[in-house]
């Protein structure tokens, strides 16, 4: 019963952002491939990482990470910053751009949020948060962001 209810929520999210994209491909807005665009969602998901931290995430080798790296960068979606504590290490961060098409997908998150907040009182509120938090946080080790 749990675990249906959550594949729903989950599912439907997935179905809405899908749907978005197939909508700019359709009107040729965007220039992400399918790989490129599963790449920048580890890459915003994981907040600024180093390509090698993007490359142990995505199980993907170095020169190949590299190489999704470079079409990103050249398409305008990835920027490479350097360190400012070690000058020898780079990192990547999302540009504007990217932040165009990824919102597709926020915006629709922000309208569920708004009508759960309608919907429910503010205690039930923080209790799913609370819940949300300790999934999060607790029961989903395997993958760390920072």
């Amino acid at each position: 019963m749990l675990q249906d209810a959550f594949t729903d929520v989950y599912t439907k999210f997935k179905l809405h952002f899908y749907q978005r994209v197939f909508d700019r491909i359709m009107e040729r807005e965007t220039t992400l491939t399918t790989v490129e665009t599963f790449c920048m969602e580890i890459i915003y998901a994981l907040k600024s990482p180093t390509v090698s931290e993007f490359s142990a995430v995505a199980n993907i080798s170095s020169p190949n990470a590299a190489y999704k790296i470079n079409n990103l960068i050249k398409k305008g979606y990835l920027k490479r910053i350097q360190s400012d504590t070690d000058k020898r290490e780079y990192h990547l961060e999302v540009t504007d751009k990217y932040m165009d098409y990824y919102n597709i997908s926020y915006q629709y998150m922000d309208t569920v949020m708004k009508r759960i907040e309608e919907r429910f009182t503010p205690e039930e509120v923080k209790t799913l948060t609370e819940q949300l938090r300790i999934v999060a946080d607790e029961l989903m080790p395997e993958i760390n962001l920072k």
